[in-house]
């Protein structure tokens, strides 16, 4: 092995050592969605304000009809008992096709629909802006609650509808492929690309290059299972899914 692979592998593996090092200090927290002040809600209007990619509303709140979906879920992710993020997740079906991307692509996903293909939707995905100066890896932190639902789902794909200038970020750590090219997404100023992920195909790559994405079955079904069976906050458990059998 040459000394730029050698390189190259050592600091993806410390890269990784210092996620689930940091992991130790997260907490995952399944927002109530009945509460209409949460402080998710309000981190997500403090992000988007914070690029003018909304108007000014008294609120000071952020919440939009497909938070009232039933497939929909939502999440804090707090460091050291503090909220640095959030993310919501749609669950796609053929009989269930609520979600903030299908009703930008519907022409693209609805024949994948049809077919019986399923989907893990991420949106929403914001962060305060001190956690992203102080936390560069914070979007991995983040994205592995869409990681671990294609895996509690079975979903044929996980989506992204992200900016074009994001594209790439998902190619490389989520094997990601672009589906659509841009459009204008619900009244943001910027436009948005839809970009899958082959889930069943990539996810045990992922997580050997990636092994802080692993997850146990126990911490999925905290994460995803109906709320009345499951705790608020949850603890991540990468550390302890390396002794569990992924299959």
């Amino acid at each position: 092995m040459s000394a730029v692979a050698q390189n190259q592998v050592a600091s993806a593996s410390n890269f990784a050592g210092t996620l689930i090092d940091i992991l130790d200090r997260v907490e995952y927290r399944r927002v109530p969605i009945e509460d209409q002040f949460d402080p998710v809600f309000r981190l997500r209007y403090e992000a988007y304000r914070r690029e003018d990619f909304i108007p000014f509303n008294t609120g000071g709140v952020l919440r939009d009809e497909f938070d009232d979906q039933p497939n929909a879920l939502c999440y804090g992710v707090y460091i050291d008992g503090r909220l640095v993020s959030s993310l919501r997740i749609h669950y796609l079906t053929p009989d269930c096709r609520m979600s903030p991307s299908y009703s930008v692509f519907t022409d693209v996903l609805e024949p994948m629909l049809n077919a019986g293909a399923t989907f893990v939707d991420p949106t929403r995905f914001t962060s305060d802006f001190e956690a992203t100066l102080a936390y560069p890896a914070l979007p991995f932190l983040t994205l592995r609650l869409a990681v671990m639902a294609t895996r509690y789902f079975a979903s044929d794909y996980g989506l992204h509808s992200v900016r074009p200038e994001h594209g790439a970020f998902y190619k490389r750590v989520l094997s990601s492929s672009l589906i659509a090219g841009p459009r204008y997404y619900h009244g943001l100023t910027f436009p948005m690309e839809l970009w899958g992920t082959e889930a069943p195909k990539v996810y045990e790559k992922t997580l050997r290059r990636y092994p802080f994405f692993a997850s146990t079955d126990q911490e999925r079904q905290q994460l995803f299972a109906p709320p009345h069976r499951s705790p608020l906050w949850i603890h991540p458990s990468a550390r302890a899914a390396q002794f569990e059998p992924t299959a």
